[in-house]
Formats: C-alpha cells, sequence, structure tokens
C-alpha cells in the first residue's frame, strides 16, 4: 500500500480527524459525504490546502478508502461506488440500528465489518477506528505515557502490515488483533477492546 491519497467518506469527527493526521504527515486527502462535494467546501479549506471536497464516487478511488459513516448508511456508499475490487477500505462503522447511535443492527452470524465486506464486494477490507471514541482519534496521539493504541483487524495480513505502518506515522501504536471474524469481534459494539483506552509504552 504506497499511500499518497486518502479517501474519506463522511464528514464526522473521526472523518475530520483522520483527515487532520494525514495532512500533517503529507498526504492528500478527498473528503466526502452523502450531500455532495459543494456542502463540504468550507470544511475542506478548513482542514487545510491538501484537503479536496469531493464526491463519494472520486473519494473510493484513492489509495485507501476510510468508511466513517452511519452502519445503516453502507448500503447507499456501495452503491454510489459500483465496483470495489481491489480497493482497500478501512471500516469505521459501529453497527447501530439508527444514524442516532441507537439500538444495534441485525446481521446474523457475521461481524459487522464481515458484512461491510459483504456491500463491498472484492474491496480489501480493515476494520480500525471503531473502538475509540472520536475525540481520541483527534487528539495528539503521543502522551508521556505511550501512544495511543489503534486495534485493527483484517484477513490480509500483508495490507493490515501496510495499514499499520502508515499509522504509526500519525503517531499511534498500531495492535493487529487478527481477521474480520475473530479481531472485528472483539472490536465492535459490546466486543473485549471496544472503547478500550490502551497506551503503548515506548
Amino acid at each position: 500500500m504506497s499511500t499518497t491519497t486518502i479517501g474519506i467518506i463522511g464528514a464526522g469527527t473521526i472523518g475530520r480527524a483522520l483527515a487532520v493526521h494525514a495532512v500533517k504527515t503529507g498526504h492528500h486527502v478527498q473528503i466526502s459525504n452523502s450531500r455532495g462535494p459543494e456542502t463540504l467546501v468550507d470544511a475542506a479549506r478548513a482542514l487545510g490546502p491538501a484537503v479536496e471536497a469531493v464526491s463519494v464516487a472520486k473519494a473510493a478511488d484513492a489509495d485507501l478508502v476510510v468508511l466513517a459513516v452511519p452502519f445503516v448508511a453502507v448500503p447507499q456508499v456501495a452503491a454510489a461506488v459500483g465496483d470495489w475490487t481491489g480497493r482497500t477500505v478501512v471500516d469505521a462503522t459501529n453497527q447501530f440500528a439508527t444514524v442516532s447511535f441507537e439500538g444495534r443492527a441485525a446481521v446474523g452470524e457475521l461481524t459487522g465489518s464481515e458484512w461491510v465486506a459483504q456491500r463491498l464486494p472484492g474491496a480489501h477490507v480493515i476494520k480500525a477506528f471503531n473502538a475509540m471514541a472520536g475525540r481520541y482519534v483527534a487528539a495528539d496521539p503521543r502522551h508521556a505515557e505511550g501512544r495511543q493504541v489503534v486495534f485493527h483487524a483484517g484477513d490480509d495480513i500483508a495490507l493490515n502490515a501496510d495499514f499499520a505502518a502508515l499509522i504509526e506515522t500519525f503517531g499511534f501504536a498500531a495492535v493487529y488483533v487478527g481477521g474480520l471474524a475473530d479481531g472485528g469481534r472483539l472490536m465492535q459494539l459490546d466486543g473485549y477492546l471496544s472503547l478500550l483506552h490502551v497506551l503503548k509504552q515506548d
């Protein structure tokens, strides 16, 4: 994963926080939402000259795509792009049943990220940034006691290693916890790692 452009789908707290971290480390960011790029022009300008407001389809063409939308909006995003073959997607969603973060969406025996991956056929999905509150994503990950840990999961070990190297440049400490089934279950709502704040001692 030679990442130079990061596409962010969803302009909420996590999406904007990751845009800031990416820009600080020299990446170009394309940020999008469901309402169209014209609604994000001011936000993109505030985030810096390396941030561009684009359509969802354009953001999905980036070297690395971050999916930071409400869980129930995933099918809409999937349809807006269509062909997800070969794309690397960081799934930062949590399987709430509503956009107001209430209830839990029914996905059967699947983990939330396995369900997301099914709707993005051909994509390489990495689960990350969902298990921590947005304010911790936005904050400086470097503390006197250590670096903020970001748990991540995915079935492609090599891509997860590349992703880990990327977020380490942001200042986070990446900790791989397994594939989308086992690792994703640890990280999703009610999982053992959900909202667990961990610092790695350096």
